[in-house]
């Protein structure tokens, strides 16, 4: 191994649920944590996938012709405004790799996406950290520690994952005015279909500053075929084939993508889906007397009204009755546990087990 390969852990940024239901020995009634769309693709994405495997012995193409074209014009953008990826994680990856050398200094938030920080510590990055301020992320603290250290990039998500919050688009382009000049700005909106109106940010594709991250795994409910896709300025775009995967994407998953950004009327009513079950996960967590944060999101936050101890103990004792979720990993958003939004039985799964789980857990302290 390298030096650098040799320092690192052998782990991985999340333990998936299949890996906790067999260490269970059995499957988990309600899959909960993974922020999976549980509301599932189009039906037109479906059929084009089951049909694109009638020809699954060919390559895809490796430059997504056809929907890094679609998703140009999606956007009112140039096809070299577009790069295509294996979800926003292979992009990343990708990205830390053409920018990120040994000792380089990148940016985020204490908490934020795990996996942002694992592709930096692949490629030998130092990361410096920011707390959240009031369970948002903190433009003007990222930017203020980008500027102190001459961060590389800096990494912020809006929507942000684990909490849900958000801040409105004109917040984050009127933060940019103190984005250091030789700083990129990996802005990932990995799920801002579900957000209100105004929360993605009015910032052009060419803006040098800026490179957005977007994805098919949520509100597209394709999770499982791993595309994503980057929007940027043309000649970071094209630095991407240096290093890129040209055969990543697998040809069913391009065109069921394709055809599901096609279907604008399965992604409204899947986002008025996930709206409703936010408002039940709202109600449940009412009716325990905790405090659920607005979300603009597929999940929820739920305050489980005590320290990190106590929400891993609820989490612990959901795992125990079958319902699977997650939690923040850093105080103080450990307080709480993070719920995806699900079908009405699983909700009702989560609905009989939850009262149970949260007395236990209280018990137990």
């Amino acid at each position: 191994m390298t030096p650098l390969a040799a320092t690192l852990p052998a782990t991985v940024p999340f333990v998936g649920p299949e890996a906790q239901e067999r260490a269970l020995g059995r499957r988990f009634a309600a899959r909960l944590g993974a922020n999976e769309n549980v509301f599932g693709p189009s039906p037109k994405a479906v059929a084009a996938m089951q049909h694109a495997a009638a020809e699954i012995w060919m390559y895809g193409d490796p430059e997504s012709h056809d929907l890094r074209h679609a998703l140009a014009q999606a956007h009112g953008v140039g096809p070299d405004n577009v790069m295509v990826g294996e979800g926003i994680d292979g992009l990343l990856g990708y990205l830390v790799r053409l920018m990120v050398g040994p000792g380089d200094a990148v940016v985020t938030s204490d908490g934020a996406y795990p996996t942002f920080n694992y592709h930096v510590a692949g490629f030998g990055g130092v990361l410096h950290k920011v707390p959240y301020r009031d369970d948002h992320e903190d433009p003007a603290a990222l930017f203020a520690k980008a500027a102190e250290v001459g961060a590389k990039l800096v990494y912020l998500a809006n929507p942000d994952n684990p909490m849900g919050t958000w801040h409105s688009g004109a917040t984050i382009a009127q933060a940019l005015k103190d984005l250091p000049q030789d700083t990129l700005l990996v802005l990932d909106e990995a799920y801002v279909e579900f957000a209100p109106e105004g929360t993605a940010a009015p910032i052009a594709a060419d803006d040098p500053r800026v490179i957005r991250m977007r994805t098919f795994s949520k509100a597209y409910g394709m999770a499982g075929a791993r595309v994503g896709y980057a929007l940027g300025h043309p000649t970071l775009i094209t630095a991407f084939h240096k290093v890129r995967n040209h055969f990543g994407m697998n040809r069913a998953a391009q065109e069921g993508a394709l055809a599901a950004l096609h279907d604008g009327a399965w992604l409204a009513h899947t986002c008025a889906q996930v709206a409703q079950a936010r408002l039940r996960l709202y109600d449940m967590a009412a009716d325990h007397g905790l405090q659920a944060l607005p979300s603009a999101t597929n999940f929820v936050a739920i305050d489980c009204g005590g320290d990190g101890a106590l929400a891993k103990r609820v989490l612990q004792e959901l795992a125990a009755r079958g319902i699977f979720i997650r939690m923040p990993g850093v105080s103080p958003m450990n307080r709480c546990i993070r719920i995806s939004c699900g079908q009405s039985a699983d909700l009702d799964a989560l609905a009989t087990a939850f009262g149970p789980a949260l007395a236990a857990a209280r018990a137990a302290g």
